[in-house]
This record gives C-alpha cells, structure tokens and sequence, in this order.
C-alpha cells in the first residue's frame, strides 16, 4: 500500500491504496464519486476524462499514486453553489447530449480546451474533443454547446 494525499473537487483526502489502482477507480469506488463514468478503460473513448492539475487527462490511465500532491476535479466538482458552469449550461442548453453516458468527458475536454483557446473555431473545437467519442449526437450540438459557452466568460 502507497498513502497518497489529494484533493479531489475541493476535499482533501488521504488514503492508503494499492500501487496500481487507477484514479478512475479510486474515485468512483472508494471517494464514490460515479459522475465520472468507466466508458472503455482503454483510454479510447475519453468519458472518464478529470482535471489533474489543471490539465485534462483519461483517469482510466492514471494511477492513483500519480496524482499524490495533486488535486483533481471532476465533472461534479464544476457546479458551485448548485450552479453550473456556463458550459454546463451550454451542454443542457443545446442539447449537446443523448444518453449522457459521454458527457462528463466532453464538459472536462472542452472546459481544458477553452482555457487554451477562449474563443475556439469550429474546427478548434472538434480538434480539441477529438479524444473524446459520442455515439449518439454525432457531434454538431456539442460543437455548438462549446462555441455558445466560448462567446460567455466560460467559468472554471
């Protein structure tokens, strides 16, 4: 067993855990935390897609031991107060979704995405989630819930 210490959506944990748990697992298993859903855990389809220290990363290939010192956020931890985030908005607004099953991983992608470019094209965007797949929208509302959320001051 490894301790780690991290805070994930603003609660600091500290744990003991096996060397070779992937963060996925740790926190929808052990910090019961299932907004973040297991999509492939091949790293293909970007569903389980968190912030690791400000950057998005697939938490499907990830060690636990590797965000030791880190702090994580995750889809749930986005909304403040029971608000959502612009982009959260958007997403609901546009119906940037279908089964939903892929949606924590798009809002994470696109929030990281439009830290880099505040104001992404088109084409931007769907360079931006092209690790993240949809089997249901093909993709047009959710390119369009990003563009609307990019003409908003986009809130983290």
């Amino acid at each position: 067993m490894t301790h780690i210490s991290v805070k994930v959506d603003g609660t600091t944990y500290q744990d003991d855990v096996e060397p070779r748990l992937l963060l996925i697992h740790y926190l929808r298993d052990r910090l019961g935390l299932t907004g973040t859903p297991i999509g492939c855990d091949t790293s293909n389809c970007g569903s389980c897609t968190v912030d690791l220290d400000g950057e998005s990363v697939k938490s499907c290939s990830v060690l636990t031991v590797q965000a030791d010192g880190g702090e994580v956020t995750t889809v749930q931890g986005l909304a403040r107060n029971g608000e959502w985030t612009d982009l959260q908005k958007a997403f609901h607004e546009r119906h940037a979704l279908q089964c939903g099953y892929c949606t924590p991983g798009m809002i994470m992608a696109a929030r990281d995405l439009l830290r880099e470019h505040p104001h992404p094209t088109p084409d931007e965007v769907r360079h931006g989630l092209e690790g993240n797949l949809c089997r249901c929208t093909g993709y047009q509302n959710i390119v369009e819930a990003v563009l609307a959320a990019s003409e908003q001051e986009v809130t983290t």
